[in-house]
């Protein structure tokens, strides 16, 4: 796996050192985890089993997970990862994101985004990056349209959420013709 930096952020690969510092970001928060298909974490322990079980998922090849990094302070402040990967058909989806509130609306979603849409679309040469969210989640839905993707459509009874409810989940794309002006778009949003 590979480290992204940016301006704000360093995004590194997701491993145990990093659980400390996500419970002291998220841990108990029930807003931070509200649209996320597990419990909001109450122990330590609840956040190692969701990092390692991230990291198992990565040693099959079906997920990336990383760590995001405030750069200023060196605390994590969230994670995100690229799953649903498929170097066959040069695509990917960016999800699983989580930000402790007081990163909410700030620059680091959007430059965590850019490297990572960076990272796909130049490096990994991908044709397509996909994001999608809980249909109840506007927040998020907000944001992935603001990143410049396009709406693709309602997954109807896709997930089953925490408490036992069914989830529509909204599907969002990027394709690589799209890339150099979302790219734009970024750029001129972080700078």
């Amino acid at each position: 796996m590979v480290t992204l930096v940016g301006s704000a952020v360093r995004l590194e690969p997701l491993a145990v050192h990093h659980i400390q510092g996500l419970f002291e970001a998220l841990g108990k928060d029930e807003e931070a985890w509200r649209w996320m298909l597990v419990a909001t974490p109450q122990e330590v322990s609840d956040i190692a089993e969701i990092v390692n079980g991230y990291i198992t998922e990565g040693e099959s090849g079906t997920r990336e997970p990383f760590a995001v990094i405030e750069l200023k302070t060196g605390r994590v402040v969230g994670t995100t990862s690229y799953m649903d990967i498929s170097k066959k058909d040069r695509s990917l989806e960016i999800g699983s994101t989580i930000y402790s509130r007081e990163f909410w609306r700030t620059k680091v979603n959007t430059e965590t985004k850019y490297l990572l849409l960076t990272n796909a679309f130049e490096d990994r040469k991908c044709i397509r990056v996909s994001l999608k969210t809980d249909v109840l989640n506007t927040r998020s839905q907000s944001a992935i349209l603001r990143l410049g993707a396009s709406f693709e459509g309602r997954f109807r009874s896709h997930r089953i959420r925490t408490d036992g409810s069914l989830r529509d989940s909204m599907y969002y794309s990027i394709i690589e013709e799209e890339w150099p002006a979302v790219k734009s778009r970024l750029e001129s949003m972080l700078g």
